[in-house]
Order: C-alpha cells, then sequence, then structure tokens
C-alpha cells in the first residue's frame, strides 16, 4: 500500500482561507437554482428542506460570532495542553504524557502512563506520541489508498486512539480529559468550569464569543478544537527535521549501518517493515510518515505487569474493544490495532499497545523471532507448554498477521540476523527529530527491565 494523502491540515486550512470556504459552502447549499443539490425532506414537496449538512460541524461558522484566526486557537490550545489545572488530581496536564523534548511522547518507561482523581491510576494503554498525525482520516472499514488504484481495499484503517474510536483530533482531545485514569474529570461540566477559571478564560470569550462558558458542552467544543489546531502546528507536531529528511533532502548520506539497515527495513523478505511503515516519498512528493494508520493484529505478549492484566479473563482486544464498543460483533477485527508511525521511535522508552517492551532493539527482534523462538516471547500454560499470543483468546488467533517478517516455524531460521537487527536500529535512529535527539541518545543507554511477560 502507498499512503499518498495530499490534503491540507487543519492549520493551514485556517490559516490559507480562513472561513471563506465554509462560507461559499453554505451560500451554495442555500442556492435555489433548479439542479442544486439539497436533501429529500420525504415525499411532501411542501415540507421544510432539511438544514444544510455544514450546520453544527466544529469549524462551521455560526451567524453573529466570532470565527477566531487559527493563532488564535493554536495559543490556546498550547496553554490548555500545559495546564495542569485541568486535570482532576491538579498535577497533570496534556504534556505530563506528551513531553515535547520526547517528540510528543512519554518522557519515561513506564509501560502504560499513571494519572487520574489520585494520579497514580495506570492508564489502560501505553501513551503514543502525537507527531505526525496531521493527515490521519477518520476510521473507515475499507480504507482505498490515494495511489490512482481505487480497486485495492486496504481494510481497517485510520481514526485517533490506538483503536482508531475518535473521529478527529478535537475528539481524541476530549476523551483523555474524561478518562479515569487519565485526566480524571467526571464530566464535560467540571472541564468546562475548569476552562472558565483559569487564565486564558478571556482570551477564549475573544475567540469564541462572550457566552462561550454559558454551555458547558460549547466550551469543552471549543476547548478541543483549540487543542486540535495546537496539534497542527508545524513547528511542534511535524517538524520533518531527522537525519533521514535531510538525507531525502540530499544535505546528508546514511553511514553504512544505517545504509544497510533501510535496505533490510524495505525488503519484502527481509524485515519487510515498510509493508505498514511507508519509507519513500510519496509520488506528489511528500516525505513518508513511516505508517499507514492501517489496524494489524501481530500478537503482542501479554504484559503480566499491567494491573488489569491480574485477571486472566481479561483481554484487551483493540478494534473490537473493550474501549471501543461499536466493532464488538466484528470477531475479524479482535486483536488489531492501529499501526503508529515509526518516526521519533528511537526516543520511546515502551513499545506497543500494551508497553510490553523497553528497547527498541527487542522490539525489533520480536519481529524477526515472534514465530521462530516463540518460548522467548510468550508465557507457559498450567501444563507448560507454551502458549503462542498469549494475550489473545484462540478463537482470534486467525487474526493474526503472518506476512514476512513473520510465518516460520519454531526452530527455523529468523528473518533477520542479530548483525541485522542492529543496522535496523541504526536506520530507526535517523527518524528523530533534532528537538528530540537528546532524548533518543538517553533512551539508546538504557538497560533491559525484568521481564514483565513471563
Amino acid at each position: 500500500m502507498t499512503f499518498r494523502f495530499a490534503f491540507f491540515s487543519v492549520f493551514n486550512f485556517l490559516r490559507r482561507f480562513g472561513w471563506l470556504l465554509l462560507g461559499v459552502v453554505a451560500l451554495s447549499a442555500c442556492d435555489g437554482r433548479p439542479g442544486a443539490s439539497t436533501a429529500a425532506a420525504g415525499p411532501d414537496a411542501s415540507a421544510s428542506p432539511a438544514a444544510p449538512a455544514y450546520v453544527g460541524a466544529t469549524y462551521a461558522p455560526v451567524s453573529g460570532k466570532p470565527q477566531p484566526s487559527a493563532a488564535q486557537l493554536s495559543a490556546i490550545g498550547q496553554r490548555i495542553f500545559f495546564d495542569t489545572s485541568m486535570s482532576a488530581s491538579g498535577t497533570q496536564s496534556c504534556a505530563s504524557c506528551h513531553d515535547p523534548a520526547h517528540a510528543y511522547g512519554p518522557s519515561n518507561a513506564l509501560s502504560v502512563q499513571l494519572g487520574g482523581a489520585d494520579g497514580r491510576t495506570p492508564g489502560p494503554r501505553a501513551a503514543p506520541s502525537l507527531r505526525y498525525l496531521q493527515t490521519l482520516t477518520a476510521f473507515s472499514e475499507h480504507h482505498h489508498d490515494n495511489d490512482g488504484d481505487d480497486s485495492i481495499d486496504a481494510g481497517p484503517t485510520g481514526g485517533h486512539m490506538w483503536d482508531g474510536r475518535a473521529g478527529s483530533a478535537h475528539e481524541q482531545a476530549g476523551l483523555p480529559l474524561l478518562s479515569s485514569a487519565e485526566m480524571g474529570n467526571a464530566s464535560v461540566a467540571i472541564v468546562a468550569g475548569k476552562l472558565e477559571k483559569a487564565g486564558y478564560a478571556n482570551d477564549m470569550r475573544q475567540a469564541f464569543g462572550d457566552e462561550v462558558f454559558d454551555n458547558p458542552d460549547t466550551a469543552f467544543k471549543a476547548a478541543g478544537l483549540a487543542l486540535e489546531v495546537f496539534q497542527e502546528s508545524p513547528t511542534d507536531f511535524y517538524p520533518f527535521t531527522s537525519k533521514y529528511d535531510a538525507v531525502l533532502r540530499g544535505q546528508q548520506k546514511l553511514d553504512a549501518a544505517e545504509s544497510r539497515g533501510l535496505k533490510l527495513f524495505n525488503a519484502a523478505d527481509k524485515g519487510n517493515c515498510a509493508a505498514c511503515h511507508l519509507s519513500e516519498r510519496t509520488p506528489d512528493g511528500a516525505f513518508p510518515l513511516f505508517t499507514d494508520f492501517g489496524m494489524i493484529a501481530i500478537g503482542v505478549p501479554r504484559n503480566r505487569a499491567l494491573a488489569a492484566n491480574a485477571d486472566p479473563a481479561f483481554h484487551d482486544l483493540g478494534l473490537c474493544g473493550p474501549l471501543r464498543t461499536d466493532l464488538a460483533d466484528h470477531p475479524e477485527y479482535c486483536g488489531l490495532f492501529r499501526t503508529p508511525t515509526l518516526r521519533n521511535v528511537a526516543v520511546k522508552q515502551a513499545f506497543f499497545h500494551n508497553g510490553v517492551f523497553h528497547l527498541l532493539d527487542e522490539a525489533v527482534r520480536f519481529y524477526a523471532q515472534r514465530d521462530t523462538a516463540p518460548a522467548r516471547w510468550y508465557g507457559r500454560g498450567a501444563e507448560g507448554k507454551v502458549q503462542p499470543y498469549d494475550d489473545l483468546p484462540s478463537k482470534y488467533h486467525h487474526n493474526v498477521n503472518v506476512e514476512a517478517p513473520f510465518g516460520q516455524r519454531p526452530g527455523a531460521k529468523p528473518a533477520l540476523t542479530e548483525a541485522e537487527i542492529r543496522d535496523v536500529v541504526a536506520f530507526l535512529g535517523t527518524l528523530t527529530d533534532a528537538d528530540a535527539a537528546a532524548a533518543g541518545r538517553a533512551a539508546s543507554t538504557l538497560r533491559p527491565p525484568q521481564s514483565s511477560r513471563n
């Protein structure tokens, strides 16, 4: 699959076109010319026509109300992002789990971050980086890449969060605020009350109108929009300042190990990483995001250090639950999680949705040896027999991907040797943005913690 999305981010949309385009849409929707597209109100021709589709949309202009600029929204969103008063504990902000110095990902090696009303409640999944999500589309069960061949159905793709349940960045921004294991606020009204007392409350009134706090839902929606626009800031969230970006610009060259690693990364019979983590420029010249945003099950080992996993009957099934509920009747989706970007992966200290691995080379080694050495990765049952894919009920094992580098028999030669794993890791280090380089160097010196799997 080739990732070829080529559309404006919210930030550029607002900055370049303001609300002009939406105004044009509004006018055209009211166009009474013959043939103008309107929604049918039913068989009664005298019935009132349906409201235009843009009414109530997050970005739609509202008559008589100010239209905030992208700069206003971004400034407000940035203040909300770093505001610890927005948490129930009063000690946690969005930046606590999404540290700018760590490419807007966690600054520690915890498998899942701690939050909630007490600040000590473990989250349900590992916190990802917020970078390079500006072209992430809403979730679709049938995705077709913009690669000139619409006949290829890429299957479930897109959506924010590991299971794609949030359809937009502003929707995603609201979920941690209300999660009992994250920011810990019990209701939208509580969040709105905190916003009204914040030091930037007047900025919100200027941007959204004096009555923005009259309705908690309106204030919450405004905060989500501001957070979304802040997260579209190019400098902060998609800088493209890694060594690999410099290589693509012709400004630097990969060293010998990095070059070997890139070849192994792309080779279909070796790492085959580029099948999901696209590594080449798109045909329109866009730099690769190192993800296709697709959903995939790879049989990650059970992390027995997680509190939820103390219950042997509990399983995080990703796309089909428990956090996402609308696809619970799709067993073919159980065990699938969204493919993350590998940009800044060398800065991370916890890998996969459950944070089961803490070293990058171990995560790569899992790909190479999952099926050839299952005893290394999975727990054993009561009879002492290794249980492959031990974090997924056996009835869903057929969902696990077996394409290269997976698919070999136990005891067979793994797809990558130890030397080749080191080369792939060397290449992955070239994907670290310049402002996260120090965090990447620190992560590379870490020693593996005691196993949390078996």
